[in-house]
């Protein structure tokens, strides 16, 4: 996948594409629809897949001490859209030109003049340009103007348990994960849920007790609901999975008041102090709590354990029963469009 980082970058070789619009948060279902009907549309016409995407979100750049609230940050995502197979990704810098920037202008600057845009897909509310003024009304008839299609993917309606038809949304997901329902977030995602970052040193108590963790610092990720977790975790992007257990919390037990995710890893042993980990978060087992001293954390620890690798060995929770989504399995698995294409 090739990254652009600016509408300048594009040379007259790279221009002619069906774009899909939209922040993507997640990847969920519902932006698999809007992504995987521009895949369609792109081999059918011989073009390539682009994806349009702004960074920072234009939540943080408009309330930027809002807590952390993003499913997908910008490296996760574009690791999602690239496994999908997506060909091209322009991330545009959302700052106070993009924001101010009218809609028409955005069409005809961005779309138009350096994309190339020969078709644009979106999701039926999408919404840009200054004061989110312009929408599919606007994107219908300056594509008439300016010679692309567009097709509006309607709500995509889902039957999960709890929430059956609810639309799939990015807030959907994030309340499911807020309340720890992480196996619910996984089905609405259509992959497991992901938490990354740098291995840092900590206090090593772990190690003393026979459980040595990596501790992982919070980045710009949600914060899921703090207790303890079955996951799953990759390092430095490999393909290998190592099962554990995860603590996400501020260790009441030792009297600590910043959050931080430890996780240990069963049977492994490698020194991963500044590696970039990948933890799927795969079952909610407990809430934190305090505990009276060390031996009792110890004895809890020792059931966490036994509870995750029961969890992780059904083939429910497999780390296949979600593999990432690609535009092959979408085709596959919706081999009829259901959108019009004017």
């Amino acid at each position: 996948m090739r990254v652009f980082r600016s509408p300048t970058e594009y040379t007259q070789k790279d221009r002619g594409a069906v774009v899909a619009l939209g922040n993507f948060d997640g990847f969920h279902r519902g932006h698999q629809v809007v992504i995987g009907e521009a895949g369609r549309l792109a081999r059918q016409m011989g073009l390539n897949l682009t994806v349009i995407v702004m960074e920072p979100h234009p939540v943080s750049f408009f309330a930027p001490d809002k807590p952390p609230f993003r499913l997908t940050p910008h490296q996760e995502r574009a690791s999602l859209l690239e496994s999908f197979g997506v060909d091209q990704l322009l991330v545009l810098n959302f700052d106070k030109t993009l924001a101010g920037m009218p809609a028409q202008d955005f069409v005809k600057d961005i779309l138009v003049d350096a994309v190339g845009a020969k078709h644009v897909c979106v999701g039926y509310d999408y919404r840009f340009g200054r004061g989110r003024g312009g929408g599919t009304d606007v994107l219908g008839w300056m594509g008439d103007m300016e010679g692309f299609g567009l097709s509006v993917i309607e709500p995509v309606t889902l039957g999960v348990e709890g929430y059956a038809g609810d639309v799939y949304s990015s807030t959907l997901v994030r309340s499911a994960i807020r309340e720890g329902e992480v196996r619910k977030a996984a089905a609405l995602l259509g992959h497991w849920w992901t938490l990354s970052g740098i291995v840092t040193e900590g206090d090593k108590r772990g190690r003393t007790i026979g459980f040595p963790t990596a501790n992982i610092e919070p980045g710009e990720s949600l914060m899921p609901a703090l207790g303890v977790y079955a996951v799953r975790v990759s390092i430095d992007g490999e393909n290998t999975f190592y099962n554990g257990v995860a603590n996400i919390g501020k260790r009441p037990t030792f009297d600590k008041r910043d959050i931080l995710t430890e996780v240990h890893l069963f049977d492994f042993n490698d020194d991963i102090y500044g590696k970039d980990v990948r933890v799927q978060l795969v079952c909610f087992l407990r809430p934190e709590q305090k505990f009276d001293g060390i031996d009792a954390l110890k004895n809890q620890i020792i059931t966490d354990c036994a509870t995750a690798k029961t969890v992780l060995s059904d083939p429910e929770n497999g780390a296949k029963r979600l593999e990432l989504p690609t535009l092959e399995k979408y085709l596959a698995t919706h081999p009829v469009s259901g959108t019009e294409h004017p």
